[in-house]
């Protein structure tokens, strides 16, 4: 055993967090200033105040340009190209041309779609270490004979952990003492309770449901599951960055050509002609292939699209988000809560000759009456009436026994209470994935009552519409196979993997991104890891986790699984509108481009072309608005539950 009362263990930084927030605040405030900079100079120079209009605009270029700029210098001195170069080569011909106007529009329409890309990036991170409270604050030792409380953070590999009924245990560890069931739904994703005994293994953040347990820590605190999963979604994050951004990848290669056609413009040009000419057209061409419109196509149509489907119940997390669901070949679908609303139900009651359901169901739920158990609930809402119990005794990890009626009862799992009579029946609907609670009435099995996390009644025709969009679908659970693979096939998916630990998901997914990119939908703390390394996470947020919303892409705020193909649909829409844009406004550069080198447009003209597209470019991307309506029909699918009738 350590030396439990005097362990100390590092704690974690937040300053590559903070510094992350701080910069993304500094980007929304330069890019404000920018625009309203921008603003004052259009008003000044149309009240004639021109030189006023002059400083408003440098303002304008100055703040800006500080959001983009630096960045994109320091992104060519490592050979990277994007949208940031082309923008910051376009600001600098148009001062150099004396184009102030022209260049604070520039700085500050690029500023803002830089700053609100940030924005939704820094937003997303904000809670994901909320999930570390899940673990207590202190943590109760054994110090020899004596109980000694100590934070948290200084426990230590080989310390004895005290974890009483209903508290969470603080950090990864084996039972060596006790016997307990543990909600473990949160790490795990496994939506009933797991029993422990002796040399059970236990996870940080599981609830022990009743009875003392002694803990042997095996991790500190800062190694637990939970610090890996809260490390592993921050490094997907980090993984994903700008490559998914669409602009990006369509600038790369436009950037070395543009240069390479001004500087011959101007090179050739002044071997044959008027130095001062040429250089002058060669900065011309740089303000044409200036990618205004190309610049502001996607995000107009980001925010339209963001906007409808805020209305929807539906938060999107940027861009790239709905860049990357708008591709989806596989959606990967996690069990409980998602597939299922994690209540577990009582389906079915089987009984011996000559005994009523309804009855045992009754004498079930009197001694079940004072369990905080979650199968004790489901018992007490499908019994038909409340009968009063006596000298009830709960036996941790096992069952319960009590008097009702002057007759001795258990009620427990089988093993505890044996099923005999009833053996063909409990086999069958274990197989089919429930969980089995045997009822003996003075030593005399009368009863065994499956439970089960039943399907959302939509499931099975949202599995419908996602295969009719040609989507392979999974399931990905940390419940156990029987149960997984009865829901599955109930809601037409073949694709089963159970029994899962978060790092078996994010594996999983991984996997799965051969057959295409790869979305995932869960709910859970264990679902994070997975939710941040696919392609785009989808949160189900109203049952859902903080830190499953905060690693998602995308949380879906209702209850209703109906949003998903809704939001696929949605995505799809909103990246071909984005392709419209951008190659209409690459079509303007590459026609721009030639006319301004041979000098035929002047550099009003130019300005006034990239004018019109924009506006053009704004209008087609403001479609994207158009608000999702959720297909009603999956009422006519929806897939049978069995009731449990009382006589």
């Amino acid at each position: 055993m350590g030396d439990v009362c005097c362990g100390t263990a590092p704690a974690a930084s937040d300053a590559s967090t903070e510094a992350a927030h701080a910069e993304g605040r500094w980007r929304v405030w330069a890019a404000s200033v920018s625009a309203a900079a921008w603003l004052i100079g259009v008003c000044l120079e149309f009240a004639d105040w021109g030189g006023l209009g002059r400083a408003a605009f440098v303002v304008a270029i100055v703040a800006g340009g500080a959001t983009f700029v630096p960045d994109a210098v320091r992104a060519l001195g490592r050979r990277r190209l994007g949208v940031g170069l082309l923008m910051s080569i376009a600001l600098v011909g148009a001062v150099v041309l004396g184009q102030w106007g022209e260049a604070a529009s520039l700085a500050f329409l690029f500023s803002i779609s830089e700053a609100l890309e940030e924005w939704a990036v820094t937003r997303s991170r904000q809670g994901l270490r909320a999930v570390l409270s899940l673990v207590p604050d202190t943590t109760r030792l054994r110090c020899g004979t004596a109980h000694v409380a100590v934070p948290t953070a200084d426990v230590l590999v080989g310390d004895r952990i005290l974890v009483w009924a209903g508290e969470r245990v603080a950090t990864d560890g084996v039972v060596v003492e006790g016997r307990s069931s543990l909600d473990v739904s949160a790490v795990t994703g496994e939506s009933m309770p797991v029993d422990v005994d002796v040399d059970s293994r236990v996870l940080a953040g599981s609830i022990n449901g009743g009875g003392v347990l002694e803990i042997e820590a095996t991790a500190p605190v800062g190694d637990s599951t939970l610090a890996r999963i809260v490390r592993a979604v921050e490094e997907a994050q980090d993984r994903k960055g700008r490559a998914q951004r669409l602009a990006d990848r369509i600038a790369r290669p436009m950037v070395p050509a543009i240069l390479i056609v001004a500087a011959a413009i101007a090179i050739v040009g002044s071997l044959a002609g008027d130095p001062s000419l040429w250089v002058e057209r060669a900065l011309v061409v740089l303000v044409a292939a200036s990618p205004c419109a190309f610049a502001i196509s996607v995000p107009v149509t980001v925010f339209a699209s963001i906007g409808a489907a805020t209305q929807a119940g539906l938060v999107i997390k940027g861009g790239a988000a709905l860049e990357a669901l708008g591709t989806v070949g596989v959606v990967a679908l996690d069990k409980t809560g998602t597939l299922t609303r994690n209540l577990p139900a009582v389906i079915d009651v089987v009984t011996a000759p000559g005994i009523d359901p309804g009855h045992a169901l009754a004498v079930a739920a009197a001694v079940e009456s004072s369990s905080d158990h979650p199968l004790a609930r489901a018992i007490l809402d499908a019994a038909p009436t409340r009968l009063p119990a006596s000298e009830v005794h709960a036996i941790a990890g096992h069952g319960i026994t009590g008097t009702v009626d002057g007759r001795s009862v258990r009620v427990g799992k089988p093993g505890f209470v044996d099923p005999a009579g009833l053996t063909a029946d409990v086999t069958r609907l274990q197989h089919d994935g429930s969980t089995l609670v045997v009822v003996a009435i003075d030593d005399v099995t009368v009863a065994a009552i499956a439970v089960r996390d039943e399907l959302r009644p939509e499931a099975g025709a949202v599995i419908d519409r996602l295969h009719q969009r040609g989507l392979r679908v999974a399931m990905l659970t940390g419940d156990n196979t029987a149960t997984a693979t009865a829901l599955a096939a109930q809601a037409g998916i073949d694709d089963v993997r159970a029994e899962l630990l978060p790092a078996d998901k994010t594996a999983a997914v991984k996997e799965l991104s051969a057959h295409g990119p790869v979305a995932m939908v869960g709910d859970g703390i264990n679902d994070a890891p997975a939710l941040a390394t696919a392609q785009v996470g989808i949160a189900m947020g109203a049952a859902g986790t903080d830190v499953a919303i905060e690693a998602a892409d995308i949380a879906i705020m209702g209850d209703q699984l109906t949003h998903l193909p809704d939001v696929i649909d949605h995505a799809v829409r909103t990246r071909r509108i984005m392709i419209q844009n951008l190659i209409l406004s690459g079509l303007i550069i590459a026609v721009l481009i030639p006319i301004a080198g041979l000098g035929w447009l002047g550099l009003g003209a130019v300005v006034a072309t990239h004018e019109l597209a924009e506006i053009f470019v704004i209008a087609n991307g403001l479609r994207a608005r158009r608000r999702l309506h959720h297909d009603t029909t999956f009422a006519e699918h929806q897939i049978p539950t069995r009731e449990v009738v009382h006589a």
